[in-house]
């Protein structure tokens, strides 16, 4: 699992203008919520900085948000605190999850923004799903997002730079990601991601990270789920759509 500690510090330029209120950020899931009760317990699993679950708390729900970036975790924390939302917020990877919590706890967990492709190929991976649906109650359900990894082998490693300015706390950024694709489906990926901010001055600083990936086909990751004890309910898969969303629930 690779880090972010970096792009901690600017990760809101990645986040989309629609997502970034966390209000906002919490409604685009709006159909998967209506299955909870307002005070249901929910774990944002690879929390970011913390949009997502500051959005659940403010639901009412009772949340908690881990991440394996300790920066993101911090950035969770600060972020909770502005807005006021009770929101538990803690420093660990997946394979973690149960040193932290008891089997069974939560009605449902998120693992969404593309997170799950940074765990070390199918073990890691289903080391991964294994911790977030002991996690889960009988009939709790995980809700996963994901880049659709079919697309993006398909168009091979490449350079994608950003056709226009994302403006954030006042300032301008340029969003630039290289993209290195492994020979195989099952090698190690890279992508790295750029944030070149541009002051009032017009100088340039960019802070940047390389991070690993493990791509996988749809098909593997429902193959995965069952092997979890996690049905599918929903699924927006699409090959010729840029992500999706999956939603499995505890057998």
């Amino acid at each position: 699992m690779t880090g972010y500690d970096v792009l901690a510090e600017v990760y809101e330029w990645l986040i989309s203008d629609a997502k970034l209120p966390p209000a906002e950020f919490a409604a685009s899931f709006d159909d998967v919520l209506n299955l909870l009760p307002s005070n249901a317990h929910v774990l944002d699993c690879s929390c970011g900085t913390g949009q997502l679950a500051v959005g659940l708390a403010g639901r009412g729900m009772q949340v908690v948000a881990t991440d394996a970036s300790e920066a993101m975790v911090r950035r969770t924390a600060e972020l909770s605190e502005e807005f006021g939302a009770s929101v538990r917020a803690v420093w660990a990877n997946w394979e973690e999850l149960p040193d932290h919590f008891q089997d069974n706890t939560f009605d449902m967990v998120f693992c969404v923004g593309n997170s799950l492709h940074h765990a070390a190929g199918a073990t890691g991976r289903g080391a991964a799903l294994e911790s977030m649906s002991r996690l889960l109650r009988p009939g709790g359900r995980l809700v996963l997002t994901s880049r659709t990894w079919e697309l993006v082998r398909a168009r091979g490693s490449r350079l994608e730079i950003s056709d226009r300015l994302v403006r954030r706390n006042g300032r301008d950024a340029v969003v630039v990601y290289r993209w290195e694709i492994a020979p195989h489906w099952e090698e190690e990926h890279h992508i790295e991601i750029a944030i070149a901010q541009v002051d009032s001055t017009g100088l340039v600083l960019v802070r940047s990270e390389l991070l690993s990936c493990w791509p996988y086909r749809y098909e593997e990751l429902e193959v995965e789920l069952h092997r979890v004890g996690l049905q599918t309910e929903l699924s927006t898969f699409d090959l010729e759509a840029e992500n999706y969303m999956v939603v499995a629930s505890k057998v």
